[in-house]
C-alpha cells in the first residue's frame, strides 16, 4: 500500500515536472543568427534550451563543420535568448478579437437595425422640410418630442437620442454656414 502510493506520487510529480517543462519550452528558446562561413549558407538556428546553454555550441544542431573549424564558425554566430508569455498572448489577442466584434455588431446595428426602427417609431409622416433649407430633409426634426411621449423606451435612450439631435442640428447649421454664406463656425 506504502509502495503504491510512493509510485503513484512519483509517477504524478514526473507528469507535473515534464508538464511544466513543456509549456515553458513554447516560451523560451535560444535563437542564434550564424552568416555565411567559406562554402556554408547563413543559417538560422532555434533550441529550447536554458539561458546558461543558449550559445552556438548547444544551439547549433547539426554543426556544419568540423574540427578546429567550430570555434571560428560560432565565434560568428550571434546567440540571443528569448522569453515570451503565451498566456499573455492569448488574453491580448481574445480581447482584442472581443473589442472587433463588438464594433461588428455596432456597426450592423447602425447599418440595418437603427434604420428600421426609426422608421418604425417615426414614420415617413415625420420627415420635415423647412422653408429656407431647400432640399434639405431632417427626418428627426421632432424625435425628441416623439421619444418623450414613448414610454416603451428608457430615459437614457432619450437623453442620447436628444444629444444626437442637438448635434446633428449643428452639423446641419455648419453646412447651410459653409455652403451657402461661405463661413466657417468655431
Amino acid at each position: 500500500s506504502n509502495l503504491t502510493d510512493v509510485n503513484i506520487g512519483v509517477k504524478t510529480l514526473k507528469c507535473h515536472l515534464w508538464c511544466d517543462f513543456t509549456r515553458n519550452s513554447e516560451d523560451i528558446r535560444c535563437k542564434c543568427i550564424c552568416p555565411p562561413y567559406r562554402d556554408i549558407e547563413g543559417q538560422i538556428y532555434n533550441q529550447n534550451v536554458s539561458l546558461k546553454d543558449c550559445n552556438c555550441l548547444h544551439v547549433v544542431e547539426p554543426m556544419p563543420v568540423d574540427g578546429k573549424d567550430v570555434e571560428a564558425y560560432c565565434l560568428r554566430c550571434e546567440c540571443k535568448y528569448e522569453e515570451r508569455s503565451s498566456d499573455t498572448i492569448k488574453v491580448t489577442i481574445i480581447i482584442y478579437l472581443s473589442i472587433l466584434g463588438l464594433l461588428l455588431l455596432y456597426m450592423v446595428y447602425l447599418t440595418l437595425l437603427e434604420p428600421m426602427l426609426k422608421r418604425r417609431l417615426f414614420g415617413h409622416s415625420q420627415l420635415i422640410q423647412s422653408d429656407d433649407d431647400v432640399g434639405d430633409q431632417q427626418p428627426f426634426a421632432n424625435a425628441h418630442n416623439v421619444l418623450s411621449r414613448s414610454h416603451s423606451r428608457p430615459n437614457m435612450l432619450n437623453k442620447v437620442e436628444h444629444a444626437q439631435q442637438r448635434w446633428r442640428r449643428q452639423v446641419q447649421e455648419q453646412r447651410k454656414s459653409v455652403f451657402d454664406r461661405h463661413v466657417v463656425l468655431s
